[in-house]
């Protein structure tokens, strides 16, 4: 997504682009196509409330900044909740017709195994960097990769779901619509059901990793088994949590844990269990998840899986244009610089296309404003991040300056987060302003 978000930005800015991408000649463990934008985790962009998420804010910026990840998904988009959440096929459809369409980007096909020593480049290699480029990233940075492991969620056929069982609800109703308010497919589980279940988690078999290699999560995308060896009651507390819902077919029980599927496809044939990454083996899989009430009969489109996830440490290496400091032809932006998630990968894209587009036209652009949601990302990965403990980041408040006068704590977050939005906007308003490159 950052690499298709790069040139598009870049090529609306009147500068040629060639569009490199190795699939399908080169595949990957997650990848199924070679189509551009292409999502192999989940199908949702979160949260879309641009007043009280750091990520909703993102999605405005991108929008204001006329983001073709933004327009594609707005286009593609399937009711779920209070979040943003796309037809993944066609969204990716999409982006790659838009793409190969433009009269100033020409794609190429093959992998690029190497950095070049001139001309002007920008690395949006996504969470899946190959390993010939992941070794030359490491010989030229002068520093070794960092790597964690990704997980993938499973996709569940609709019609082998047991809706006897099963109901439809976003938590607290949330959503302006009917369809909003019934975004989710909810399975029900009393404590025995979750003990039993938790107790399958722990035991089951799991992949295994080669020699040499760690497993350090991201902490937004953990294995569900990861979170059940960090205590027991961990999965209540996250993806299983019970609250905001009530059980249509027993409205007077409360549910012990609750199973959440989201719609993963416009035809609402498919459904994926949130937050259920796993690196469980496949046989394990269906054994395990079956145990959830209304997937006994469960039939799976995909299963979960594992993949290697390689990024740089940006606060050391990269420059606030988002320049490797030792080859400043090269810029790198997405998933591996330090930001996780579809939303700030594509974001980072949009930044570093502008930014790169810019600095070839002679016009180059000032930094994007700290106080926006792209710039206190920006500003946490090339600098603002310590070092040495550095860890993929999501967009969120906490990365942003306090506001002057504001109450803190959990009483003061609603008006918190409005100012932090309302000023945000305002100054990615007077960025995009001050320059005649806008692009689109």
């Amino acid at each position: 997504m950052a690499g298709s978000e790069a040139a598009w930005q870049a090529a609306q800015m009147g500068v040629s682009v060639v569009l490199h991408e190795m699939r399908p000649q080169v595949g990957t463990f997650a990848h199924q196509t070679g189509d551009f934008g292409e999502m192999v985790c989940s199908n949702s962009f979160r949260s879309d409330d641009d007043e009280q998420n750091a990520v909703g804010l993102l999605h405005w910026e991108m929008r204001a900044a006329n983001g073709l990840i933004m327009e594609m998904a707005d286009k593609h988009r399937l009711p779920a909740g209070g979040a943003l959440a796309v037809d993944r096929d066609a969204f990716s459809q999409s982006i790659t017709e838009r793409l190969r369409s433009h009269p100033n980007i020409t794609t190429k096909e093959g992998e690029v195994a190497a950095l070049p020593e001139d001309g002007n480049w920008i690395f949006a290699t996504g969470p899946l960097t190959s390993a010939t480029l992941g070794q030359a990233i490491g010989k030229v940075t002068g520093a070794e990769s960092l790597a964690f492991f990704d997980a993938i969620a499973p996709i569940i056929y609709f019609d082998s779901i047991d809706m006897s069982r099963a109901w439809m609800q976003s938590r607290y109703d949330k959503g302006e619509t009917q369809e909003e308010r019934t975004a989710y497919l909810n399975c029900p589980m009393d404590k025995e059901q979750y003990e039993a279940f938790i107790d399958a988690l722990l035991t089951a078999d799991k992949t295994e990793f080669h020699e040499g290699e760690t497993a350090t999560y991201f902490d937004g995308c953990l294995p569900i088994e990861v979170m059940a060896e960090r205590g027991r009651e961990t999965l209540r507390f996250g993806p299983m949590k019970p609250v905001g819902l009530t059980n249509a077919h027993q409205p007077d029980v409360k549910p012990y844990a609750v199973v959440q599927l989201r719609r993963d496809n416009a035809l609402g044939t498919l459904y994926n269990i949130v937050g259920f990454q796993t690196k469980m083996k496949y046989g394990a899989q269906t054994e395990v998840l079956r145990m959830i009430p209304g997937l006994e009969n469960a039939s799976f489109a995909r299963l979960g899986g594992i993949h290697r996830n390689t990024f740089l440490n940006s606060p050391t290496l990269l420059d606030s244009q988002m320049r490797l400091r030792s080859h400043p032809h090269i810029r790198f932006a997405g998933q591996i610089t330090g930001v996780e998630g579809y939303v700030e990968s594509a974001a980072m894209g949009l930044l570093a296309g502008r930014l790169a587009a810019a600095e070839l036209l002679g016009q180059p652009l000032q930094d994007p404003p700290q106080d926006s949601a792209m710039g206190a990302l920006i500003y946490h990965i090339s600098g603002g991040a310590e070092a040495k403990t550095f860890q993929p980041m999501n967009v969120n408040f906490g990365l942003f300056r306090p506001v002057d006068g504001l109450k803190g704590g959990r009483k003061g977050r609603k008006d918190r987060y409005k100012a932090y939005t309302d000023r945000a906007k305002s100054a990615w308003t007077d960025w995009l302003s001050e320059t005649n490159l806008d692009a689109g």
